[in-house]
C-alpha cells in the first residue's frame, strides 16, 4: 500500500524530469551575446593610452637635475612652507 503511493509519486516526478530535460535542451541551443558600445570601446582605448604613458616627465626631471648639479636651483623657504601647509591642511 505504501509502495503504490511511492510508485505514483515516482511517476509524477519522472514525468516532470522529462519536461525539464526537454526545456533545458531547447534552451541550450541559444547562445548569449555581448555587445560593447562605442563609448565602452573609446574608454578602453583611452585607458590603454593612459596606462602606456609615463608617470614621470623626463624633460622636467632632467632640467631640475641639471640646475641642482650646477648649483643654480634655489628654493624659497616661505613658498615651500606655505605649500607644505596647504597639502597638510588638505589631507585633514
Amino acid at each position: 500500500m505504501r509502495i503504490d503511493a511511492y510508485n505514483q509519486i515516482a511517476q509524477i516526478y519522472g514525468a516532470q524530469n522529462t519536461v525539464k530535460t526537454t526545456k533545458t535542451q531547447a534552451a541550450a541551443g541559444k547562445r548569449d551575446q555581448v555587445t560593447i558600445s562605442q563609448a565602452g570601446r573609446d574608454f578602453q582605448v583611452a585607458k590603454n593610452a593612459v596606462s602606456e604613458a609615463s608617470d614621470i616627465r623626463e624633460s622636467k626631471v632632467a632640467q631640475l637635475k641639471s640646475r641642482i648639479e650646477a648649483g643654480t636651483y634655489k628654493v624659497d623657504e616661505g613658498d615651500f612652507a606655505s605649500k607644505l601647509l596647504e597639502k597638510y591642511n588638505a589631507i585633514l
